[in-house]
């Protein structure tokens, strides 16, 4: 299995790229970056959607208390969602399954960014996945909740996004506690799709968040 950048990649290369993996392990973290609506361009791990979430990482590894839990990121096949063929939900779903058999049976907390927050929210009904941040999820009307029962969820989204609606999202966020879920929508005052604007308050914020889901 294909695990970083930088090795020879298999002819069905890993959906997972995990970080160093301590001994033991009490949960991990799956990172899942933004994209595109449409593109079958392939994935890179230079692209900005990825690198926009390195920040983010450190920012949770920092925020953790001991060195127990794992972070490792998605790797998507190609950049785009592409309508029916949902390319990067099935990417987060081998990620976990990767996952678990790298590590067994402990708690994940998804974090995606735009297009990975929707596959995030998507794939939450996996059951290792305890909660789900989403920063500026894309959230079209008809996105289903159900799968987020009983498991935490916050939403990060600014206010100044002109590329997924934060509107949107608070809908999506009462929808899904109606539905079961432990549900909390954050508004970023003067916060951008980027996370560019306030970006210290973005990473602080988000490495309490999955903290605190962790220590539940």
């Amino acid at each position: 299995m294909t695990v970083d950048g930088h090795g020879a990649r298999s002819a069905r290369a890993a959906a997972l790229v995990p970080g160093r993996v301590p001994s033991p392990v009490r949960g991990a973290v799956l990172f899942l970056h933004g994209g595109r609506a449409d593109s079958r361009a392939p994935s890179r791990p230079w692209h900005a959607a990825g690198l926009r979430l390195r920040p983010f990482v450190g920012a949770v590894a920092a925020a953790l208390p001991g060195d127990d839990v794992l972070l490792a990121r998605v790797r998507y096949r190609v950049r785009g969602w592409n309508g029916a063929a949902a390319d990067p939900l099935h990417d987060a779903d081998r990620a976990l399954g990767e996952l678990a058999r790298l590590v067994g049976d402990v708690p994940v907390i998804l974090v995606g960014h735009s297009m990975g927050g929707r596959a995030a929210l998507r794939v939450a009904g996996a059951p290792s996945v305890a909660g789900v941040l989403a920063l500026a999820p894309w959230c079209p009307d008809g996105e289903p909740v159900a799968q987020l029962r009983d498991r935490d969820l916050v939403v990060l989204h600014g206010d100044r996004d002109r590329v997924t609606d934060p509107v949107a999202s608070r809908a999506f966020v009462a929808r899904a506690a109606a539905a079961g879920a432990r549900a909390e929508f954050r508004g970023v005052a003067g916060g951008d799709h980027a996370m560019l604007r306030h970006a210290g308050s973005w990473q602080r914020t988000a490495g309490a968040v999955v903290a605190g889901m962790l220590a539940r």
